[in-house]
C-alpha cells in the first residue's frame, strides 16, 4: 500500500480528509494542547480532532492561527455534546464552538453520541449548517449499524464520517463493511487502546518483526483497513512516532493475525445498547 502522511480519504461529498490526525481528547487546555498541535503540524499532520467536551477548542484554534500554514491546509473536526442536542440547541452549540475555535468554518462537525429522542433533530440542524457552508462535511460518532440505519431511513444526506472506537482488539468488521457499503468513512478513536495492549504477544511479535513500535503496528493496521486514525498524544516524540507509519506494509497474513486479536475490548464508552 503506497501511502504517505499527505494522503487523504475522499468523503462522500468530495471533501478530502487526511488519513492521519491528532486527537486532543484529555489534552489539557492551555499550553499542552497548543504545544501538541504545533509539534504535530511540524511532523506533517494536517488534521486535528477536538470536541466541546474536551475543553480545549480555544487552544486548538489559537494553535492553528499561530501556525504558518494556510487555514485550508488544516482539517479541523469538532463535535456536538450530549447536552446540546435538539435543532435550535445544535445551531447555538455549533456557533459557540466556532467562536471558541476562532475560525470561520470547520471541516467536519460530528454528533458526538446518538442521544435517544433528540438525535434526529440534531442531524437536521447539521444539514442546515452544511447548507450554510459553515462546516464542509457532517457526520456522526459512536453510531452503531442500528443508529446509522435509523438516520439513513430519514435523511437525504448520508453522513460523511462515523467516528468510533476501533483497534485490533475492537475490530468492528461488520460496522466497517456497512459504512463502506454506504460510502461513510470510518474513523478510529482510541486506536492504541490507551497503551493497554502494547504488551500483547501478537503486537510485540509483529513490532519486532517489522522493526516498529507497538503503536506504529496498531496505527498501520487501521490505515491498511482504509480507516482514518486519530491517535492522541501530547508528547513530542510520540507524536513523531505515530506519524512514522508510511514506510512499511503489514502483510495480508499478519493483518489477519491482527484481525484475530478482536475481543470486543473497549477503553471508552459502549454505544451498543443505546436505543
Amino acid at each position: 500500500m503506497n501511502r504517505t502522511i499527505w494522503d487523504k480519504a475522499r468523503l462522500n461529498n468530495g471533501i478530502e480528509m487526511p488519513f492521519l490526525g491528532l486527537g486532543v481528547y484529555l489534552a489539557a487546555a492551555g499550553n499542552e494542547t497548543r504545544q501538541a498541535i504545533q509539534w504535530s503540524l511540524e511532523a506533517g499532520y494536517r488534521h486535528i480532532d477536538t470536541a466541546k467536551i474536551y475543553g480545549n477548542e480555544r487552544d486548538v484554534g489559537l494553535a492553528i492561527q499561530h501556525s504558518d500554514l494556510p487555514r485550508e491546509e488544516i482539517f479541523v473536526t469538532t463535535k456536538l455534546w450530549n447536552s446540546d442536542h435538539g435543532y435550535d440547541n445544535t445551531l447555538r452549540a455549533f456557533e459557540d464552538s466556532l467562536g471558541r475555535l476562532g475560525l470561520s468554518y470547520v471541516d467536519l462537525y460530528l454528533i458526538h453520541w446518538p442521544v435517544e429522542g433528540l438525535r434526529a433533530q440534531s442531524w437536521k440542524a447539521l444539514l442546515t449548517l452544511l447548507e450554510e457552508g459553515t462546516c464542509q462535511a457532517v457526520g456522526v460518532s459512536n453510531y452503531t449499524i442500528h443508529h446509522l440505519k435509523e438516520l439513513l431511513a430519514d435523511s437525504p444526506v448520508v453522513p460523511a464520517v462515523n467516528q468510533v472506537e476501533f483497534s485490533p482488539f475492537l475490530y468492528q468488521q461488520e460496522l466497517l463493511e456497512f459504512c463502506r457499503t454506504h460510502s461513510i468513512q470510518l474513523e478510529a478513536y482510541s486506536p492504541l487502546t490507551r497503551c493497554q495492549k502494547f504488551h500483547h504477544p501478537t503486537i510485540t511479535s509483529l513490532a519486532d518483526k517489522y522493526g516498529q513500535t507497538p503503536a506504529q503496528i496498531m496505527i498501520r493496521w487501521a490505515l491498511q483497513h482504509d480507516v482514518v486514525v486519530i491517535p492522541k498524544s501530547a508528547d513530542r516524540q510520540r507524536i513523531r512516532e505515530n506519524a512514522a507509519v508510511f514506510d512499511f506494509d503489514i502483510t495480508p497474513d499478519d493483518m489477519a493475525r491482527l484481525n484475530a486479536c478482536d475481543e470486543n475490548f473497549r477503553v471508552s464508552w459502549d454505544p451498543t445498547n443505546t436505543p
